[in-house]
C-alpha cells in the first residue's frame, strides 16, 4: 500500500557520489572478464547499497529513500565564481565509464535515483530535507560531508555509514564551534581548499567560530569589522568583504532546487528479483548475485564462464564462490580409517588446506589441540587430538575427551602428507602452523599462504586477516572465535571447547582458506605480482619460522640490574622535577603535568584538548625544552627512562622462554605496506640506539658460551637507492668513490670544501639527507635541528636546487600514484595509495608516504632476498641467523668462525639485488662482532 509522505514518515537521503568515490579508492581494481570493462567501483557501490538495505530492514526502517548524485561538473556556483572547484583533479579514466553504471545499479535495487543539471547533489538533498521537515517527517542523510551539516537539527541528522557514527547538533558544534544554523557563516570566513572557496585569508575554522560567537552572524561581523581590536584581522575582514560574501553564497545550499517529482515518489519499494539479478549477472558479480538471490529466495542465474579453454575450474573465482558454507556437513575424524580417507583425497588432489588449533597464540609454548583439512570447497574435516574433559565435566577435568585419535598416531599418519613435496599445503598465516608442527617433528612443505597472496596484491588497500578476506571476497562472516572461547576472566582455551563446536569452527577455517587460495592464485598472475609472491613472500616463511624458533639469549640478571638502575635514576629525576615545580605531583599524569606547566608556571604554548586537559605530548615538551625550560626537559628524560624500563628491561624478562632461556620474537610479514617486517611479542626492532641508556639494553642480548654475536648492517641503503632511482650523478659518484655522503652533501649545499667540514654542518646535511627520503617539511626539519623554520625550509629548497633529480623523482612518483593508485619497488612490489587524492592535512601525509614507499620498499625487498638466500649460504658454517632489524641481520656464531661467516653473509647481502636489479651504486655492508649485541653492532 502506498504511503503518502507526512507525519511519522522517515526519509533517508544517500550521498551517492560519496559512495562511488569511497568504493573506487578503497577497493582493488576489477574488470569484467567478458570485455575488460572496469567495474571495481560499481562492485563496491552495489555492495554498499546492499549492506545499506540489509542494515535498514528493522523497526526503524525508512519509509522513503533516494540516492542523490551530482549530475555534472558545472553548476550555478561556477557562474558565480569561475574558480569554484577549479583545483580538483580530473576524474580517473577507469572511473568515468562506471558512473552511469552506478545509476543503473541504484534503479536495479528499485531505489529512487536523483540528479539534476546545474545543481549539486547537496542542493537536492537540502531541498528534499526542507520539504520532508515541512511535511512533518524525519530525515537521515547518509553522508559525512561537512557541507551538509548546515541541515542538521529539527528532525534532521546525518549518518557516517563508514564509521556507523551519527551526526547531530552536538557533533556539528564540536566540529565547527557553532550550531548548524551558523555553519555557513564559519565556512564563508574559513573558506575551503577542497572546493577552492576563497574565504578570508588567514582565518581558519577556530578563529571564524570565535568571531561568529562574538558577533552573532556573518553580516553583523562584517558591518562591525572596524571594532575588531587585532589590526591584521580587522584589515582582512574589511578588505575582503566582497570575497567573504561571495564565499557564503557558494557554501549555502539551495533548498529551493526545482524538482520534477514529489516525496511520495521516493517510497521504499522491494526490488524486482529479475531486474536486480539481471543487472548483477550482466556485471558478472558472482558472489553478490548469489548472496542476493539467496536473500530473495530464488535460484541464482548462471553467469557465463569466460575462462580460457582448458582452464581448471577449481582455479577460478567461480568455483569457491558458488558453494554455500554448510558447517553441519563438516566431518569429525575420530579414527585411523577416516583419517586415511582424507589423506588419500589430499594426495589425489595434489593440494590440501591445513589449519592447526592450539591452546594459545605463543607457538613456542602452546599445545596442539587439533588439525583441520580441506581438499575442495565445502569438503573439510577436523581431527580433534587434545580436547580435555568428558561429558558434563568438560571444563573441569584434565582427562582427554572421548572420541579422539591418539596424538602420536594421527601425526604419524599426517607427517608423510604434510612433508610430501608433491602435495601443496595451503594455509592462512602458515608461519604459525609451521612453527607449531615443527615442535611435533613435522617440517611442513611446500606451502602456499593466502594471507601473503592478498598482501602481494593488495598492500595498502585493506587488512589480510582470514575474517577480513572472507567477508570481502567470499561474502561470508566466519564463526567468531569469541563465540567459542568467551572473553575476559571467563575465557577458556581451545582444548576446553566441545568437539562438536570445534569441528564447525576449525573445518570452516580450512574451507575458507582453500576457497581464498583458489580465488587468489590466478589473480596473482592477472595483477602481475606472481614474481613478488613467489620470490619475496612465500620463500620467506620457512626462513622466518626457523629464526623465530631459534630465538636469542637474554641475560635476566643484566635486565634486572638495568631496571633497578633506571628506577633509581627516575626517582632522582622525580625529585628534581618536584623541586622545579615547587610541589609534588604525579609525573606520569599528563593532566597534572599540564596544570603545572601552563596554569602554575604560565609557560607558553598551552592548548587544551576535547577533555579539557592540556596537551603534553613529546612535541610540546621538546618545544618548551628547546626554549630553555628545565622542567619539561627533565620530564622528557623521565619519560624516556620510564619507557625503557616498562617496555624493555621489565617486560623482556617475562618474554624469556623457560625451556630455552631465549626470547623468541615473531615477525609480521604483512605489518607494513612497504614490505618491511614488523617484530612483535616482543618488539625487538624499536629498541632505541640514540641514547646511552637505550644502547645499554642491547648488552642484555648475549651469545651462548663458546659463541659470539655477529652483526651485518647495510650502510645507508635507502640513500643509495634514492641516488639510483632519482639518477643523481653527484650522489652516485660519491657512493662509488666511498666518500662520506653526508660531508659530500654538505659540501655541495653549503659550498664548504671537504677539508673545512665541521661536525655541525655535516649533522645538518645528514638530517636533510634522511629527512628528504621521508618527505620532511620545513617545520619538521626545523624541529629536528632546532633552528628557525625559514632557515630549515631554505636548506630544503637549496637541497632540491643542488639535486634537481630528487624533486623530479618526487613529482613523478606522486603523479604515477595518482594515475595508477599505487607505486612500485624496483622488484615489482605494488604499494597501493588509496589516499593519494585526499585533500587537507591527509594530502601531505599521503604524498610523503607515496614518495618514500618505493625507496623503503626496495630496501625491504633487498634484505628479504638476502634472508631467503642465507640458509644455503651459511649451511656449512657453525652459524645461525637470529634477528632482522630493518637493515641489519644478527647471527650467533661459534668462536673462530666469525670472519668466515662475515665473508659469506656480506657476499650475499651486497649481491642481493642481482640479477633482477643492477643498481648504479654499490651496496656496502658494515660488520661487527662481540659477546653481546651492543658490542657487535
Amino acid at each position: 500500500m502506498s504511503v503518502n509522505f507526512g507525519k511519522g514518515c522517515h526519509l533517508h537521503l544517500i550521498d551517492g557520489s560519496a559512495f562511488i568515490f569511497r568504493a573506487f579508492h578503497a577497493l582493488p581494481p576489477l574488470t569484467r572478464k567478458s570485455d575488460g570493462l572496469p567495474v571495481g567501483a560499481v562492485s563496491g557501490f552495489c555492495n554498499m547499497i546492499h549492506k545499506y538495505v540489509e542494515d535498514n530492514a528493522g523497526p526503524d526502517a525508512p519509509t522513503h529513500v533516494a540516492v542523490v548524485f551530482d549530475k555534472g561538473s558545472h553548476t550555478f556556483r561556477n557562474d558565480l565564481y569561475d574558480q569554484y572547484k577549479a583545483n580538483r583533479d580530473e576524474m580517473p579514466a577507469d572511473l568515468r565509464p562506471q558512473i552511469p553504471l552506478t545509476r543503473e545499479a541504484t534503479r536495479a535495487f528499485n531505489i529512487a535515483c536523483i540528479e539534476k543539471e546545474n545543481y549539486e547533489a547537496d542542493d537536492i538533498i537540502a531541498t528534499l530535507t526542507r520539504q520532508a521537515v515541512e511535511a512533518g517527517g524525519r530525515v537521515t542523510i547518509i553522508s559525512s560531508d561537512k557541507d551538509l551539516m548546515q541541515l542538521v537539527g529539527n528532525g534532521v541528522e546525518m549518518l557516517d555509514a563508514m564509521k556507523n557514527k551519527r551526526i547531530g547538533v552536538e557533533e556539528v558544534e564540536e566540529k565547527f564551534g557553532v550550531g548548524p544554523d551558523r555553519v555557513v557563516d564559519v565556512q564563508a570566513l574559513a573558506g575551503d581548499s577542497v572546493d577552492n572557496i576563497p574565504g578570508a585569508p588567514g582565518i581558519g575554522i577556530k578563529t571564524a567560530a570565535l568571531l561568529i560567537q562574538d558577533y552573532g552572524d556573518l553580516e553583523t561581523l562584517l558591518d562591525r569589522a572596524e571594532e575588531i581590536k587585532q589590526p591584521k584581522r580587522r584589515q582582512t575582514l574589511i578588505e575582503n568583504r566582497a570575497q567573504i560574501e561571495l564565499s557564503k553564497k557558494l557554501v549555502t545550499l539551495d533548498a529551493a532546487t526545482p524538482l520534477d517529482f514529489t516525496l511520495d515518489d521516493l517510497e521504499v519499494k522491494e526490488p524486482d528479483a529479475e531486474t536486480l539479478l539481471g543487472f548483477l549477472t550482466q556485471m558478472e558479480f558472482r558472489t553478490l548475485t548469489k548472496r542476493i538471490a539467496d536473500g530473495l529466495g530464488v535460484e541464482p542465474p548462471v553467469i557465463a564462464d569466460t575462462n580460457p579453454a582448458g582452464a581448471n575450474p577449481a582455479d577460478t573465482p567461480s568455483a569457491p564462490s558458488n558453494l554455500p558454507f554448510t558447517p553441519d556437513n563438516y566431518e569429525c575424524v575420530r579414527d585411523a580409517g577416516a583419517l586415511q580417507a582424507w589423506v588419500d583425497r589430499a594426495n589425489a588432489r595434489g593440494w590440501v588446506a591445513v589449519d592447526t588449533e592450539t591452546t594459545g597464540l605463543d607457538e613456542m609454548r602452546c599445545d596442539l589441540v587439533g588439525i583441520s583439512l580441506a581438499v575442495e570447497p565445502g569438503a573439510a574435516c577436523y581431527i580433534p587430538l587434545g580436547h580435555r574433559g568428558a561429558g558434563d565435566d568438560l571444563f573441569g577435568s584434565d582427562a582427554l575427551a572421548e572420541g579422539q585419535m591418539p596424538l602420536d598416531d594421527a601425526l604419524a599418519m599426517l607427517k608423510p602428507l604434510l612433508q610430501d613435496p608433491a602435495v601443496m599445503k595451503i594455509g592462512q598465516n602458515m608461519k604459525y602452523d609451521a612453527k607449531v608442527l615443527a615442535r611435533y617433528g613435522i617440517d611442513i612443505a611446500p606451502i602456499d599462504d593466502t594471507m601473503l597472496m592478498s598482501y602481494a596484491m593488495n598492500a595498502g588497500l585493506h587488512g589480510h586477516s582470514m575474517d577480513a578476506l572472507s567477508e570481502r571476497y567470499l561474502s561470508h562472516d566466519p564463526i567468531p572465535i569469541k563465540s567459542l572461547l568467551g572473553s575476559g576472566k571467563a575465557q577458556i582455551t581451545f582444548d576446553r571447547v566441545p568437539i562438536d563446536e570445534a569441528v564447525k569452527y576449525a573445518a570452516e577455517d580450512a574451507d575458507i582458506t582453500l576457497r581464498l587460495a583458489h580465488l587468489f592464485k590466478p589473480q596473482l598472475h592477472q595483477r602481475k605480482v606472481t614474481t613478488v609472491y613467489e620470490t619475496l613472500e612465500r620463500p620467506l616463511v620457512p626462513v622466518l619460522a626457523q629464526m623465530e624458533m631459534t630465538g636469542i639469549k637474554v641475560d635476566r640478571d643484566t635486565l634486572s640490574r638495568m631496571s633497578n638502575a633506571f628506577a633509581q635514576k627516575m626517582a632522582g629525576l622525580e625529585a628534581e622535577i618536584h623541586e622545579l615545580a615547587g610541589e609534588t605531583f604525579n609525573v606520569g599524569s599528563p593532566k597534572q603535568l599540564g596544570e603545572i606547566l601552563f596554569d602554575k608556571m604560565s609557560l607558553p604554548g598551552g592548548k587544551k584538548g576535547k577533555t579539557g586537559a592540556y596537551a603534553t605530548g613529546a612535541d610540546v615538551l621538546e618545544d618548551l625544552a628547546a626554549e630553555g625550560h628545565d622542567l619539561p626537559a627533565r620530564v622528557l628524560d623521565w619519560r624516556q627512562l620510564s619507557k625503557l624500563k616498562s617496555t624493555y628491561t621489565d617486560a623482556l624478562q617475562d618474554h624469556i622462554n623457560p625451556e630455552t632461556g631465549r626470547v623468541h620474537t615473531s615477525y609480521v610479514i604483512t605489518g607494513a605496506v612497504t614490505g618491511r617486517l614488523a617484530s612483535t611479542d616482543p618488539n625487538l626492532q624499536n629498541i632505541p640506539v640514540r641514547t646511552e641508556e637505550g644502547r645499554r639494553i642491547r648488552e642484555a642480548f648475549v651469545a651462548e658460551d663458546g659463541k659470539v654475536l655477529v652483526s651485518l648492517d647495510y650502510s645507508q641503503i635507502e640513500l643509495r637507492i634514492l641516488a639510483h632511482v632519482a639518477d643523481i650523478d653527484a650522489l652516485k659518484q660519491a657512493f662509488r668513490d666511498g666518500q662520506d655522503i653526508h660531508a659530500m652533501t654538505a659540501s655541495e649545499m653549503f659550498d664548504v670544501p671537504m677539508e673545512d667540514m665541521t661536525p655541525e654542518i655535516r649533522r645538518q646535511a645528514k638530517a636533510i639527507n634522511f629527512g628528504v627520503i621521508y618527505g620532511i617539511s620545513g617545520f619538521g626539519l626545523a624541529r629536528n635541528l632546532r633552528i628557525p623554520r625559514s632557515e630549515a625550509q631554505g636548506f630544503i629548497d637549496r637541497y632540491f636546487e643542488r639535486f634537481p633529480g630528487i624533486k623530479a623523482y618526487m613529482d613523478d612518483t606522486v603523479a604515477f600514484a595518482k594515475a595508477h593508485g599505487f607505486v612500485q619497488t624496483l622488484f615489482g612490489r605494488k604499494i597501493h595509495t588509496p589516499e593519494i587524492g585526499a585533500k587537507g592535512p591527509q594530502a601531505g601525509f599521503a604524498k610523503r608516504a607515496a614518495i618514500n614507499a618505493p625507496i623503503q620498499g626496495t630496501a625491504a625487498d633487498i634484505i628479504r632476498r638476502a634472508m631467503i638466500r642465507m640458509p644455503d649460504a651459511i649451511a656449512d658454517l657453525p652459524a645461525k641467523m637470529l634477528l632482522q632489524v630493518h637493515d641489519e641481520l644478527i647471527f650467533e656464531v661459534d668462536k673462530g668462525a666469525e670472519e668466515s661467516t662475515i665473508k659469506a653473509v656480506r657476499e650475499v647481502m651486497e649481491g642481493a639485488a642481482m640479477p633482477v636489479v643492477k643498481l648504479d651504486v654499490p651496496l656496502e655492508v658494515d660488520a661487527g662482532q662481540g659477546a653481546n649485541w651492543a658490542e657487535a653492532h
